[in-house]
């Protein structure tokens, strides 16, 4: 059985060389592959950073204040960071290219109810800030657990370490209003 296994790796080696890590034909390190759970985490967070991002755009042009414009271009790079890793990992990218249309229909469905829940009013609004933020910090800590890869954890990190300040930014708007995050 080993030794079936080693033939095996060595001809995926040779006709895809992303599968198994090592040197390259030229030197460089070849790429290693992801598990499928790895893929879908990624894609998903590409997808998540986008709803993160277009929420805020919506609730920018909605009321005004500045913390979801800038905040919206924080999400932005964060979106930028995912897509990086798609194309190193030859993924597909499931982001459209229009605000509000998500791939993912939990996504979708998020993002719609979370539009009208925001248009109620600017304490409102910001409470999904502190929703979203929430709801990303767990989801990029499940999948920093979920991977061995260096590149996957530390992107992942940095979106958490983003994504911690933005919950406590929009936390002390919430405060600020007078409302309970």
């Amino acid at each position: 059985m080993r030794l079936f296994m080693s033939a095996l790796l060595v001809s995926l080696a040779l006709v895809s060389p992303s599968i198994v890590s090592g040197q390259g034909p030229r030197g460089g390190t070849r790429t290693v592959a992801l598990t499928s759970s790895e893929a879908a985490a990624l894609k998903f967070m590409r997808e998540e950073e986008k709803l993160a991002r277009d929420v805020y755009l919506t609730l920018y042009q909605e009321w005004g204040a500045a913390i979801f414009y800038n905040i919206s271009s924080a999400e932005q790079r964060h979106m930028d960071a995912i897509l990086n890793l798609l194309v190193k990992y030859h993924l597909p990218d499931p982001a459209s290219q229009q605000v509000g249309v998500f791939t993912d229909h939990s996504l979708q469905a998020l993002y719609d109810q979370i539009i009208v829940d925001g248009s109620e009013s600017l304490l409102a609004a910001m409470q999904v800030g502190v929703l979203i933020e929430q709801v990303d910090i767990e989801d990029l800590q499940e999948a920093i657990a979920g991977t061995a890869k260096t590149d996957l954890r530390q992107v992942y990190g940095n979106l958490l370490n983003g994504s911690q300040n933005h919950l406590a930014a929009f936390t002390a708007q919430v405060e600020s209003l007078g409302g309970n995050p």
